[in-house]
């Protein structure tokens, strides 16, 4: 069953279930491995059917060259094709070094969403972090609340170095709710979050596998729990939550892995 049909599934078990899809907002976060100009038309257009039920998605992975605000822009014109309008927006280039330097995007409808003054990525901690976060601010109805987009370094270079500094971004940020999407390069169990969790931001996963390994084992195609969404519970409620396993659209297992090697994980929010 295609991806987008078992979101179509998700929003009519929602109505079902007298939760309305309107009053919420659905919540995605993708890393869209090396996302740039190798990418195919043919690519792009079946990660913009994957994604298209979403209102908001977070893009980790975009290409630091030109390539990559160039591919964002396709997802967008093919997103629009739809039959809704989408605007984006692409950051500049990390500050990391060269080989870790990437971009984030964001992609909303703006139907749904309205973007507040200018995205922007983080500062205070660009030195602690290499590829430091990406934040945008966006209103829904009467409510303005703040998405940060996240790519933490690698699992061999112990990515809890970095992470450490999220329970800090809460706290600079501003009033609006602070909502992190991205790919952690940790498990939600890991000791690190511990401080996070106690400020009250409780992931919308827990043991749920979110990247593809080399091959399948059987049935079993994911490796780890490393993307997530933290959501801060005490004044975001978080309705439903899930992954979109895309590599089961393919009949060949390397071809679902040109698209990433990670899984969209989605979580459809509310506001107390």
């Amino acid at each position: 069953m295609p991806a987008f049909v078992r979101l179509i599934i998700l929003a009519c078990v929602l109505l079902l279930t007298g939760v309305s899809t309107y009053a919420s907002i659905i919540v995605c976060t993708w890393n869209i491995r090396d996302f740039g100009q190798t990418r195919t038309d043919e690519q792009i257009r079946y990660i913009a059917q994957t994604i298209k039920h979403c209102d908001v998605v977070s893009i980790q992975e975009v290409v630091a060259g030109a390539g990559g605000a160039q591919a964002v822009a396709k997802l967008a014109e093919h997103l629009n094709r739809t039959g809704v309008r989408w605007d984006y927006v692409v950051s500049v280039s990390t500050s990391s070094s060269a080989y870790k330097r990437e971009r984030y995007a964001f992609l909303w409808k703006t139907s749904r969403l309205t973007k507040i003054g200018a995205a922007r990525l983080e500062k205070q901690y660009h030195l602690q972090i290499d590829r430091e976060p990406f934040y945008i601010d966006l209103k829904y109805e009467k409510q303005i609340f703040t998405l940060a987009g996240f790519h933490a370094i690698t699992a061999k270079q112990q990515p809890e170095r970095e992470v450490k500094y999220l329970r800090y971004l809460p706290v600079t940020k501003g009033p609006y709710p602070l909502v992190f999407c991205g790919d952690f390069n940790l498990p939600s169990s890991h000791s690190v979050f511990n401080p996070f969790k106690k400020m009250g931001y409780l992931p919308v996963l827990t043991t749920q596998k979110t990247s593809l390994r080399q091959k399948c084992r059987g049935m079993d195609c994911l490796a780890s729990a490393f993307d997530n969404i933290f959501i801060p519970h005490r004044q975001l409620n978080v309705l439903r939550s899930g992954v979109i396993h895309f590599y089961r659209d393919f009949p060949l297992f390397d071809q679902a892995r040109g698209i990433s090697d990670h899984i969209p994980v989605f979580a459809e929010i509310d506001f107390r």
